[in-house]
């Protein structure tokens, strides 16, 4: 029987990871907001945060070195920054669910701290810094690397010339306007921690196809290069 409330015994799920100790994971989702509300609380997740980032850095600096074995210094660095910052960070939160486990201020809340793109980024460095201290470095590799999938999609989707959703609008806004294209959850394939989404594109209400992906976000672009393929050759 877990001690956790549903929503973190959800994210525990989500995560493949049980914690031995779950005020690890209550911990990591305090945000320091709270402790201005609730100043029983013993700790906010800042520490975590600073375990966290150590370890990320590290296991994604490991696994750049392995899988790019000819890459200079420079470009190491480049790929390790995309892969353990700012949005990306934001956008495993969210895949996670971790948003709405956030344990807030009433005034934080009402700000739209929930939603808010260092919050969650700082939460899921907690969330490592606490599978860390529950279990080892090689528990939390296994997991961060099974969170992450392939590195090598990832960072071609960070390539700014590798931006279908993007080219699309470019192409069709002249004409059509900003809400010609719309995206919408086709299905949903396998368990939480290893989902596939299919998402459709309709251009002016019309369905155009159905792209694939571990994300919602790489589902959509995917959807998106089979909406250009189509439109050029509509109108070549």
């Amino acid at each position: 029987m877990s001690d956790l409330p549903d929503l973190l015994f959800a994210l525990q799920q989500r995560l493949a990871y049980t914690f031995r100790d779950p005020q690890l994971l209550v911990r990591a989702v305090t945000h320091p907001s709270y402790l201005h509300e609730h100043p029983e609380e013993p700790e906010s997740n800042q520490r975590l945060e600073f375990l966290g980032d150590a370890v990320l850095q590290l296991v994604v600096t490991e696994e750049l070195f392995r899988q790019y074995p000819t890459d200079r210094e420079g470009a190491l660095s480049k790929n390790r920054s995309a892969l353990s910052k700012g949005v990306f960070l934001c956008e495993l939160a969210r895949e996670l669910g971790i948003a709405a486990c956030l344990r807030l201020s009433v005034s934080e809340e009402q700000t739209g701290g929930r939603d808010r793109a260092i919050a969650l980024g700082d939460a899921f460095e907690s969330v490592v810094g606490a599978i860390y201290l529950d279990s080892d470095l090689a528990t939390t590799r296994r997991v961060l690397l099974a969170l992450y999938g392939s590195f090598a999609e990832h960072l071609a989707e960070m390539q700014p010339s590798e931006n279908p959703k993007g080219r699309l609008q470019e192409l069709v806004q002249p004409v059509h306007g900003n809400h010609a294209i719309r995206y919408e959850v086709f299905a949903t394939h396998g368990e939480d921690h290893n989902r596939e989404y299919e998402i459709q594109i309709f251009f002016n209400n019309e369905p155009l196809g159905i792209g694939r992906g571990k994300s919602k976000k790489t589902a959509e672009e995917a959807a998106a290069r089979i909406a250009l393929e189509k439109l050029k050759t509509d109108t070549a």
